[in-house]
């Protein structure tokens, strides 16, 4: 951290920063994941000097009242890294093609566990999603903290699945709802189901380190995660089961309600996320920008890598 940054101080605290004003305060939201941080003035330069090692730390960070522009969310999202498009084989916003645009009325939902973008050799690091306009009622995200899960499992099974690897694959029409009650045409579906064939799957330890703190998390989710690597579909499906429930207890969940010009980041390497869907056909719209991550590597040395047998991937 930077010498000169402006320091945290605890809710309820009066620390000012060296312009005078109160310095940003840091507010603990569940027992594994999460923070709110209060009290920004410049938010940009405050994420320069200070975002990325509390997003590492808590896994998800919360900006109230922020109300970014496109090119605001952008620069805040350089400050952890390089912005990726804004999906494989969904186009991105006409002026700013990081930005990948999450309307509801247009089919903008996705109402299952997941991962961003794990069905490529290198996931996105990170997620900043800002919202624009939500519900009265309902369209509540919630996160979960795939590090604590992972801490939490038996040490025996902690060591069993250590050792394995799974396939992970695009969900053609994945955000597009759960089922998909899709606002797309046919044509529309078509396309994004003959583009997403042109994905080929990936394969990714099940326990990931993570490339900075170098703490092991889960790395599967029910989004994109196929099968087991190597077992039978009774095993695999059991075990990857097993582990959806294990890793989406509330006791590793922070649940956000959202507000507009809410502002929250995610670190995609040690989170899974669900945006429920309980608010109808009431406007909601988010926008999401991904930053570029690096290959997975497993507690094991087993590093992620697209499959040249077909076998491996085929179920």
């Amino acid at each position: 951290m930077s010498s000169t940054a402006t320091p945290f101080r605890p809710i309820g605290t009066t620390q000012r920063s060296d312009n005078g004003r109160p310095a940003p305060a840091v507010r603990r939201l569940s027992g594994h994941i999460g923070v709110e941080v209060v009290g920004l003035t410049d938010t940009v330069r405050w994420a320069e000097d200070h975002l990325l090692e509390l997003l590492e730390t808590h896994l998800v960070v919360v900006l109230r009242d922020q109300f970014l522009s496109h090119a605001n969310q952008v620069a805040l999202a350089r400050t952890l890294g390089e912005p990726t498009p804004a999906h494989p084989v969904v186009p991105g916003h006409p002026d700013h093609p990081e930005i990948l645009e999450l309307d509801a009325a247009r089919g903008g939902k996705n109402a299952r566990w997941h991962t961003d973008v794990t069905f490529v050799q290198n996931p996105p690091a990170a997620s900043v999603l800002v919202a624009d306009h939500t519900p009265e009622f309902g369209g509540d995200t919630q996160w979960v903290s795939m590090r604590a899960a992972y801490n939490a499992l038996s040490p025996v099974l902690r060591d069993a699945v250590a050792m394995l690897e799974a396939v992970h694959r695009i969900s053609p029409l994945a955000y597009w709802g759960e089922p998909f009650d899709t606002a797309l045409t046919r044509d529309d579906a078509q396309k994004l189901y003959d583009d997403a064939l042109r994905v080929p799957p990936v394969v990714h330890p099940v326990v990931r380190r993570h490339p900075s703190t170098r703490e092991p998390a889960l790395f599967v989710n029910p989004g994109f995660t196929t099968h087991i690597v190597g077992m039978s579909r009774i095993e695999s499906d059991n075990l990857l089961k097993l582990l959806f429930e294990h890793c989406t207890q509330p006791e590793f969940a922070y649940r956000h309600r959202w507000q507009s010009g809410d502002v929250v980041m995610w670190d995609n390497r040690a989170t899974m996320h669900y945006a429920i869907d309980d608010y109808g056909n009431v406007k909601r719209r988010m926008r999401r920008v991904t930053v570029r991550g690096t290959t997975p590597e497993g507690v094991d040395g087993l590093v992620s890598r697209v499959p040249i047998d077909p076998l491996v991937t085929v179920r």
